[in-house]
C-alpha cells in the first residue's frame, strides 16, 4: 500500500513540476543581473547573477531601438531584440522586446515560432498582413491586415508572420512572455539545416521533386 502511495504521490509530483516548468520561472528576489563571469556567482536559469549590490541601472537599460534596421537582405526585415542577451537585468524577469523593420512592397518577417513565448505586437507604422496557423489537424490560419496602433497577438508555439503589403517602410514593436523566446525560422531550418536533412525527407513531406527540394536547400546553405 504505501508503495502505491509513493507512486501516486511521485506522478503527482512529476505533473506538478512539468506544469511550472511550462515558462519561465517566476523570481525569487527583486532581480537576478546576468553575468558571464562565473566566480561568486549563483547559476540560475541559464545565466549567473551578478550579487545585487553590484548591481547598476546600466545593467536594466538598452539604447537604440528608435535606429531602423537594415531591411537590405533576401527577406526585406530585420529584428533587433531586446531580450537578456542584450539587457542582463531581464534574467528570471520572464520578458523581452523586439523591434521589426520591414522594407517596402513585400519586407517579411518569415513563417517563424518562438518555443518559449507568446508575442504580442503593435504597429506604429506602415501596413502590416499578419497571421499564425494553429496545431494539426485543424491547420487553422488566423490572419488580419494592421494598420499603426493596431495590436495582434500570437500564441506560444505557434507559427506565424508578418507581410509589409504597403508602398512605405513599416515597423513594428513586439513584447514576448521570455526573457530568451529563441526563433525558429521554418525554412531556415527545414532547408538550412546544417548536415541537410536528406532531400528524400523533404520531398515526401512536402510532395516535392527531388531536384527542387535540392535547389531550395542550395540557396540556404
Amino acid at each position: 500500500m504505501k508503495g502505491v502511495q509513493f507512486l501516486v504521490a511521485f506522478v503527482l509530483l512529476a505533473l506538478a513540476s512539468k506544469l511550472v516548468s511550462a515558462s519561465d520561472p517566476g523570481p525569487l528576489q527583486d532581480f537576478c543581473v546576468a553575468i558571464n563571469d562565473t566566480k561568486d556567482g549563483v547559476f540560475v536559469n541559464g545565466k549567473f547573477c551578478k550579487d545585487p549590490k553590484l548591481a547598476t541601472a546600466e545593467d536594466f537599460f538598452l539604447p537604440g531601438l528608435n535606429i531602423p534596421g537594415n531591411t537590405s537582405n533576401q527577406v526585406g526585415s530585420m529584428v533587433t531584440p531586446a531580450n537578456v542577451q542584450q539587457i542582463p537585468g531581464l534574467n528570471t524577469l520572464g520578458i523581452s522586446l523586439v523591434r521589426i523593420d520591414y522594407a517596402p512592397y513585400g519586407g517579411l518577417n518569415p513563417p517563424h515560432t518562438h518555443p518559449r513565448a507568446t508575442e504580442i505586437l503593435v504597429v506604429v507604422e506602415g501596413t502590416l498582413s499578419v497571421g499564425f496557423v494553429t496545431s494539426n489537424t485543424d491547420n487553422r490560419l488566423f490572419t488580419k491586415v494592421l494598420y499603426p496602433g493596431d495590436i495582434f497577438v500570437f500564441p506560444e508555439g505557434m507559427i506565424h508572420f508578418q507581410f509589409n503589403i504597403g508602398s512605405t517602410n513599416a515597423v513594428a514593436f513586439a513584447a514576448l512572455s521570455s526573457q530568451n523566446p529563441w526563433v525558429i525560422t521554418i525554412a531556415n531550418a527545414v532547408f538550412g539545416s546544417d548536415p541537410a536533412i536528406n532531400p528524400d525527407v523533404l520531398a515526401k513531406a512536402f510532395q516535392l521533386d527531388q531536384n527542387i527540394v535540392k535547389q531550395l536547400q542550395s540557396r540556404f546553405w
